[in-house]
């Protein structure tokens, strides 16, 4: 009886422990709305250099818009990798609710910057 029990307390925690992928982290999604990309400027400006073909919009849990075009992403942890539609393969790196910066293929940042317009 002791035996079951235990292994109806583990099946229970198993069930009730948050949804975790490996190696990224915890599924999650970004906040809906529009991600504005920019560039870093140089010495001779104050703000960044938009780049508007990397601008999106999350329209649900799981898509976003860009360009007109409909796509998916997925967010594990603070990395989000767009899996289908005009920004595969990009990645980001979440710094906070509302600022990515995205990754090159070495999985360091490469300097644009998205940012959720509130």
């Amino acid at each position: 009886m002791t035996r079951v029990f235990g292994t109806l307390c583990l099946a229970a925690l198993a069930a009730a422990a948050p949804a975790l992928a490996d190696p990224g982290g915890r599924i999650d999604t970004l906040d809906r709305g529009e991600y504005t990309c920019e560039r870093p400027g140089d010495a001779t400006t104050s703000r960044g250099v938009p780049a508007p073909d990397q601008n999106f919009k999350v329209v649900n849990a799981s898509a976003y818009v860009s360009n007109g075009k409909r796509g998916k992403y997925l967010r594990l942890g603070d990395q989000v990798t767009m899996t289908s539609g005009p920004l595969k393969p990009n990645r980001y790196e979440m710094k906070n609710g509302r600022y990515l910066r995205q990754l090159g293929p070495d999985g360091q940042p490469n300097g644009l910057r998205c940012v959720r317009e509130r």
